[in-house]
């Protein structure tokens, strides 16, 4: 028995052995119960690292808490240890929503030295929402003034920074007065009026509060934060402001969120990375950790939890029970277009505008809606966005460029979608282009200059143009091309404005029109000459490549037809420099595109000479003759080019290919008169070989279209002759 017994235990090794040597499954399956194993471990290592944490908040919250008398760090190691716990686990993961109450009412209670109240107010990094009840205790310490000048001071910075994480905004706006009393104070009123714009509605808007900025202007000066609140105030009731302010966009306040961008941004990054559950970016009731940085961050719709409440409670809840329950429809819950419109009147818009870029729905509202107050939030909100977060402007971004370029590109979106351009982008494009290497985020920074508004171009041109023509020059020649294809999108949506501007306006608003009219001829004048000047300077850069001169002829295509087809009286001829290496172009595809722009040319001048003969109306704006000068030299050249044979000896443009008989013999071509006309230019060459190897029957029909050809190029040089000045 026993020999038995230890006979099957010598033999049992082997079998194991054996069976991991060649049952390959088996050694997988090995593997695999190995790897559970490990992940098992470090879970659980993990889980318990995170419950031992967890109830060091606890007791650190706790003590906070109990806190009566006044404690010196130095001399409390409890304190001490209490302290350095909070502000590891603050930076770590965030603080929950319940330990703000206690730590908030601790620092502004002037229970503790300033050093240990700043270090707890730096710490004050959200892992979710704020309640809205622990900013209503705060204000109630910040008013009694316990805590020193400069905790206050911290304070109003934490809040502007920390604004859009608060769940609720009811109790906080019925606030307004309380924060307005503080505007006496040098010191806090920048920060107070920061507030105070975050905070603004038309219902706040008082003619005591009007008075009490301009005593205060009175007395500061022109200050940058008491002309954003008069800007506002002057938005909603413009009667009750009657100083002129300026209208050049500026930044009105300081960044606010300098110690706590940062901490926000890692936390959430690292929350986003231990997170097992996938988070859509969807509209929902769900607030999703995103590990984008603040601008995506705040490109999704936040819910309100009492929403999120009415969502939960009692299983499901019909359409009709949430809606009777609030007066404002919840935009989370808005998903068709249908909604859109039976809720219009009762919808309000996200506390977070960045999230309106993103929800088509919320975006069509926004088209519709008169509250200027809407554009003013997400204009601001953009503009510190932009501001804070350009990735040439700022040194230690450069990691994030990947993530800055989404974003731009979803403003683009957004502007196209709205059909106009946001104010605060032209601000960050005149301060950034300067700075711009004209790599970084290419396509989307030249998408967004396609929508710069048209009324500050005149004006900001120095900041528009310079920048980019020092680029141009000192660029490749894709770069060149994607400016132009940039411009040439501006000046469309430019003229596309005017169009619908006169669709929409009536006849009693005709001296109006004709102001405005006035600034976009001018406008649309100086882009035209802007981009004249460049296109020729590039040609003889870059030898009028092919390329180059398809996406300046391309530009001219719309220049060709302003006043047929936008309705603006204005037609600038191309420079020389564009006309004529298109002219004697080596490619058939510039060479057509020529041909195709000057007979628009001809059949806008030919209507607006008849709108001027018919006298009809009272023409305010009409052509100079040297419009029209310039378009017979230019068509008499072509003529003599392509089916004379005669461009070398009548060719009277200044800047023409006029040279005389002798030096033409001395370059030993023969037959030189007829080097560029139809049948012999290098551009039409391989046209000419085609037809050669055809057959005679296609030969004859190709001769009559030639025929054709003819008559129509001799009938437009009589006409040209006939209406030469």
């Amino acid at each position: 028995m026993q020999r038995r017994q230890s006979s099957k235990h010598s033999k049992r090794p082997l079998q194991v052995h054996h069976s991991n040597q060649t049952d390959l499954s088996a050694w997988r399956k090995g593997g695999t119960v190995d790897t559970e194993k490990s992940a098992q471990n470090r879970q659980s290592l993990s889980d318990q690292k995170n419950d031992n944490e967890q109830d060091s908040l606890e007791q650190a919250l706790s003590y906070f808490e109990k806190i009566q008398d006044r404690v010196s760090l130095k001399k409390s190691e409890v304190l001490q240890k209490h302290l350095s716990t909070m502000e590891s686990i603050a930076l770590k993961r965030g603080l929950p929503p319940e330990g703000f109450d206690v730590l908030l009412d601790v620092a502004l209670s002037g229970k503790l030295a300033d050093t240990v109240n700043t270090r707890l107010l730096k710490s004050l990094i959200p892992a979710s929402a704020i309640p809205e009840s622990s900013i209503v205790s705060s204000v109630s310490w910040f008013c009694v003034s316990k805590c020193s000048s400069n905790i206050q001071l911290l304070f109003l910075r934490w809040l502007i920074t920390m604004f859009d994480f608060i769940d609720h905004k009811e109790q906080v706006h019925a606030l307004y007065g309380i924060f307005f009393s503080f505007l006496n104070d040098e010191k806090l009123c920048p920060y107070i009026c920061h507030v105070l714009y975050l905070l603004t509605r038309k219902e706040n808007v008082k003619p005591f509060r009007v008075r009490r900025l301009l005593d205060l202007q009175s007395k500061m000066g022109m200050q940058p934060h008491l002309q954003a609140l008069l800007s506002l105030y002057k938005l909603f009731c413009p009667e009750l402001v009657s100083i002129t302010l300026p209208q050049k966009m500026k930044t009105y306040f300081k960044n606010a969120d300098g110690p706590w961008k940062a901490a926000i941004n890692a936390v959430r990054q690292r929350n986003q990375a231990n997170s097992t559950v996938p988070q859509p970016l969807l509209l929902g009731t769900a607030q999703p950790h995103s590990r984008k940085r603040k601008w995506n961050t705040q490109l999704i719709v936040p819910a309100s939890s009492a929403n999120a409440q009415n969502l939960v409670v009692g299983g499901k809840m019909s359409r009709a029970d949430s809606c009777s329950a609030n007066e404002s429809f919840p935009v989370e819950q808005l998903r068709t277009f249908p909604q859109l419109l039976q809720n219009i009147h009762r919808l309000e818009f996200p506390s977070q505008m960045g999230s309106v870029l993103t929800n088509p729905l919320l975006l069509h509202y926004m088209n519709c809606s008169k509250d200027e107050s809407v554009y003013l939030r997400l204009y601001y909100w953009m503009g510190q966005t932009l501001q804070e977060e350009c990735t040439w402007c700022v040194v230690d971004n450069n990691q994030y460029e990947e993530e800055f370029r989404g974003f731009l590109e979803t403003v683009y979106k957004a502007e196209c979608f709205l059909q106009e351009g946001f104010p605060s982008c032209e601000e960050f494009l005149y301060r950034s282009l300067p700075l711009w290497d004209g790599v970084s985020c290419r396509s989307q920074i030249l998408q967004l200059v396609s929508w710069i508004p048209l009324s500050t171009f005149s004006e900001m041109k120095s900041q528009l143009c310079d920048p980019l023509a020092q680029l141009f020059f000192t660029s490749s020649l894709y770069f060149k091309c994607s400016v132009l294809e940039s411009l040439k999108e501006l000046l469309q949506n430019w003229l596309n404005w005017h169009v619908v501007q006169l669709d929409s306006e009536s006849d009693s608003q005709f001296s109006s029109l004709n102001t405005t009219l006035s600034g976009l001829v001018n406008g649309v004048a100086e882009l035209i000459n802007f981009v004249g000047r460049i296109s020729t300077a590039a040609l003889h850069l870059e030898k009028s490549h092919t390329f180059l001169l398809y996406f300046i002829l391309d530009f001219y295509e719309t220049v060709c037809d302003i006043y047929l087809k936008y309705k603006l009286p204005l037609l600038i001829m191309p420079p020389a420099g564009v006309f004529y290496p298109a002219l004697l172009s080596m490619d058939s595809v510039n060479l057509n595109q020529l041909c195709y722009i000057m007979y628009r040319y001809r059949t806008n001048l030919i209507a607006a000479k008849e709108n001027e003969m018919s006298k009809k109306k009272i023409q305010q704006f009409k052509f100079s003759s040297q419009t029209y000068q310039e378009y017979n030299q230019y068509i008499i050249a072509m003529v003599g080019c392509l089916w004379t044979s005669s461009a070398f000896q009548k060719d009277n443009h200044p800047e023409g290919i006029r040279l005389d008989d002798e030096l033409l013999k001395k370059t030993g071509v023969r037959e030189y008169k007829n080097s560029f006309n139809i049948v012999y230019h290098p551009a039409l060459m391989c046209y000419a070989v085609d037809f050669l190897q055809q057959p005679l029957k296609v030969k004859q029909r190709m001769r009559m279209r030639k025929c054709d050809s003819r008559t129509c190029w001799s009938l437009s040089v009589i006409w040209n002759r006939e209406t030469e000045d």
